[in-house]
C-alpha cells in the first residue's frame, strides 16, 4: 500500500513571508495540525500546531489579549517553522511512513514526487485510515487470534476451519513480534458465522492452533471470548 493512495492530496500550504496569526487562522479553518511552507513555490519548512504554541506560550502570560494578537501578527512563519522538514517519497509504503514518524516522533510529513515538489501530505490518521481499511474493522463481524506453527500451511489449515462454520473472510494478518520462536500470531477476521456456533467453532480450532481470543464485533455490542 503506498502513499501516493492514502496521502491527503489537497495541499494546504503557507508562504515563509506569512504571519503567525494567518498560519494559526489556516489551521483552525481546515482542522489540521501541519502546514508546509513554500518560498517561491518550494517547500522550506513546515509549522505545527505544537510550534504555534510553543511560540507564544512564553509571551502569554505576561501580556493582554490585544497585545498577544499583536504579537502574533507580526511574527513571520519562517522565524518559527522547522526547517529542512522530514519528507517521504509518494512511492513509499505506508508502513515505511509510519516507522519515519514514529522514529522522528511527528505527527506527519510532506509527500513529494521525484522532483522534490510537494504533492501531498500524510498523517497519523491517514495511517489509521489505513488500519481500520486492512484489519477490516468496519466491516465488523468476528476477529480470532490464535498462535500457529510458523510452517506451510497453517493459516489453511485454520481458515478451512473457519470456512467450515460458513465464515467468509475480510482480512488476514500476521506478527512474529513477542512470539516464541517457530511460532507466529495471526488475526483472522470473518463474517456470516453463525454467533451460536462460536463455541464450537473455537473448540474445533483449539485442536490445530492456541486460540488467544475471539472478539465478536456486532453492531450494536462488543463481546470477547
Amino acid at each position: 500500500m503506498l502513499v501516493k493512495n492514502w496521502m491527503s492530496k489537497n495541499i494546504i500550504t503557507i508562504d515563509v513571508d506569512d504571519s503567525m496569526q494567518d498560519a494559526i487562522k489556516l489551521l483552525k479553518e481546515h482542522k489540521i495540525r501541519m502546514l508546509p511552507v513554500l518560498k517561491n513555490g518550494i517547500l522550506v519548512g513546515i509549522v505545527t500546531d505544537r510550534d504555534l504554541k510553543r511560540a507564544s506560550a512564553s509571551d502569554a502570560t505576561s501580556l493582554d489579549i490585544h497585545e498577544l494578537l499583536y504579537l502574533i501578527s507580526k511574527i513571520k512563519v519562517k522565524d518559527i517553522m522547522t526547517k529542512d522538514p522530514i519528507t517521504v517519497p509518494l512511492d513509499f509504503t505506508v508502513e515505511e511512513t509510519a516507522e519515519v514518524l514514529l522514529n522522528n516522533r511527528i505527527s506527519g510529513v510532506p509527500v513529494v514526487d521525484h522532483g522534490g515538489n510537494i504533492v501531498g501530505t500524510i498523517t497519523q490518521t491517514d495511517l489509521f485510515r489505513v488500519l481500520i481499511s486492512l484489519t477490516g474493522v468496519g466491516k465488523r463481524g468476528i476477529q480470532i487470534a490464535v498462535q500457529i506453527d510458523d510452517k506451510p500451511g497453517s493459516i489453511k489449515e485454520v481458515a478451512d476451519i473457519i470456512r467450515a462454520f460458513g465464515g467468509s473472510m475480510v482480512s488476514i494478518l500476521t506478527s512474529y513480534d513477542g512470539v516464541p520462536e517457530g511460532y507466529r500470531n495471526v488475526y483472522i477476521r470473518a463474517r456470516s458465522i453463525d454467533r451460536l456456533k462460536l463455541p464450537e467453532l473455537s473448540d474445533e480450532i483449539s485442536k490445530t492452533a492456541t486460540l488467544l481470543y475471539t472478539v465478536d464485533h456486532r453492531e450494536d455490542k462488543r463481546e470477547i471470548y
